[in-house]
């Protein structure tokens, strides 16, 4: 029979939260990930960051922190492979979602001016959705760091004064530092989606109302012509909506593949239900991850 993880996202509305959070996430303060802890807990979040993913998977498998914020996929780099493999891991829950507009500022000591730069530190992610920007610098060095705000948290710890990071502009408030320009990144059209996540049966969920569910869930097929195709009729003969599907390699079988799919809906909505019930008939591994409310375009 099919492990199937039915108790994600049975709460009728998403929280509403009379006392301080604690949330962790991956990176330094200021990080794109600390920015959505706000929109997705407010600012009342009593954060704690981290420097790995499987840290932050851990603190709240242990209870060390109420929730955790982590990035999932990014419009123009895709998913974060890393962490779907931690959500299957660790188990927590999905309890919501959010997209972070990706904006980059350059950012030095304050003082510093754009002609002493020679160094630009900051994530290599960071660092490669900026290349425009250093085609037209080419005497900028570009220096890969673990973290876009930890760079601007390093340089003015240090105090050099021929360097900038590129981080969000809230790095440079919180650091004390001077944005030398704005906006450097190449494509404005840049998002990472981000996944609130809880322990299951926790009660927790973002601050305001939903405007409609989403379901994620994860499971494999036997390796048989059409399993897929089967499968995913469960979807469509109920008219339910499909907004991702990606596979992955299945750990421990070799050209074998996890499927990770999300669909609009309430695992515990009826429709919803018969879906997943006749989904299960053709899985070998069927698991909810979570329904959440869905994130504002």
């Amino acid at each position: 029979m099919p492990a199937t993880r039915k108790k994600s996202g049975h709460h009728a509305q998403p929280a509403h939260h009379s006392r301080s959070v604690s949330v962790a996430f991956q990176g330094e303060l200021g990080a794109f990930s600390h920015v959505a802890v706000g929109q997705l807990l407010g600012r009342q979040a009593a954060v704690v960051p981290l420097p790995r993913f499987d840290d932050v998977f851990r603190a709240l498998s242990k209870s060390r922190v109420d929730a955790a914020v982590i990035p999932i996929e990014n419009t123009l780099h895709g998913s974060v492979h890393e962490n779907y493999d931690h959500l299957l891991d660790f188990e927590p829950q999905i309890v919501g979602e959010t997209h972070v507009r990706v904006s980059h500022s350059l950012i030095a000591c304050a003082g510093v001016r754009s002609k002493d730069i020679r160094r630009v530190f900051s994530h290599p992610v960071a660092l490669n959705q900026c290349l425009d920007f250093f085609t037209r610098n080419p005497h900028l060095e570009r220096v890969p760091f673990y973290d876009t705000a930890g760079s601007v948290k390093m340089i003015i710890e240090q105090g050099l004064r021929d360097a900038a990071g590129i981080a969000s502009s809230a790095a440079a408030e919180i650091y004390g530092a001077h944005v030398l320009k704005r906006a450097i990144e190449d494509d404005p059209r840049n998002f990472t989606r981000f996944f609130l996540l809880a322990r299951p049966g926790d009660g927790l969920g973002p601050v305001g109302e939903a405007r409609g569910w989403k379901t994620s869930i994860a499971f494999t097929t036997r390796n048989v012509p059409g399993a897929l195709f089967r499968a995913l009729s469960a979807f469509a003969l109920r008219d339910l909506s499909l907004t991702k599907i990606e596979s992955r390699p299945l750990r421990g079988k070799p050209w074998e593949y996890l499927f990770y799919l999300d669909f609009l809906g309430k695992a515990d909505d009826p429709v919803c239900r018969r879906a997943l019930a006749h989904l299960a008939e053709f899985t070998d591994l069927l698991r909810v991850l979570g329904s959440y409310p869905k994130a504002r375009s």
